[in-house]
């Protein structure tokens, strides 16, 4: 996986006592002075998946005709998408729901049910981004009429994320260092490490309201970034 760009951030704080007590007797007793900063690494990268959300939507008089619709096609569409090599396991099913219709009516009278609504949806994992226009192409084309959400991200972001921890580490030390000469002191051991953990952010591709079959559907992966945050405290001597 090949590395796009990386940033760094940092927050500082230097604690510093007001005055020693009279009853601290010695150097030993006495409170010691710190420096502690938040170092933040993160690293761009190619996705190399994508997460796309697709269902089907049927509408029919009766809820025996609405499911019966929505069967039929979402039955194609998985078959579709199986055709395509997809394992069984990257495709799941989100959501799946019946619901009444109603007409809303006049003068005060309760809204009555015309039809029922059938909505099934699946969350589809592609690990090979470039055939994502050719999916899209073929569930529409067989039926599939919401496209939810389109989501790149990062399969395995573990060695990326040991790259972002390397990076914030050296920039924070380096950066400690710096500011402990500035404050006429000398950087010493480490107190204390922490970490929040950022993880990768993934980038959505937003799909237009309306995809018709049959033609190429331009969508740019962009780039994920992996981020991770450390917090690191030194005695300044």
């Amino acid at each position: 996986m090949t590395f796009i760009g990386k940033t760094v951030s940092l927050a500082l704080l230097i604690l510093v006592p007001v005055a020693a007590s009279p009853a601290w007797a010695d150097d030993d007793e006495a409170p010691k002075r710190s420096i502690s900063l938040t170092g933040t690494g993160a690293i761009k990268t190619s996705p190399d998946q994508v997460d796309i959300s697709t269902g089907v939507t049927s509408q029919a008089p009766t809820a025996k005709d609405a499911l019966a619709k929505n069967s039929a096609a979402m039955s194609q569409v998985i078959d579709a998408l199986k055709g395509e090599d997809l394992d069984p396991k990257d495709i799941q099913t989100t959501n799946f729901s019946v619901q009444p219709v109603y007409e809303e009516r006049n003068e005060g009278r309760p809204p009555a049910i015309i039809g029922y609504q059938v909505t099934n949806s699946v969350r589809i994992t592609l690990h090979d981004i470039g055939k994502l226009g050719q999916i899209l192409d073929k569930v529409v084309s067989l039926g599939a009429n919401d496209i939810g959400s389109i989501e790149f991200g990062v399969a395995e972001p573990e060695a990326l994320k040991d790259e972002a921890r390397k990076l914030a580490v050296s920039n924070a030390i380096a950066n400690a260092k710096l500011y402990a000469e500035a404050a006429g002191g000398k950087l010493g051991k480490v107190l204390t490490i922490s970490e929040d953990e950022g993880g990768y952010v993934a980038r959505y591709a937003a799909p237009s309201a309306r995809m018709e079959a049959a033609k190429a559907v331009p969508i740019e992966a962009g780039t994920a970034t992996v981020e991770m945050r450390v917090h690191i405290s030194f005695e300044l001597e």
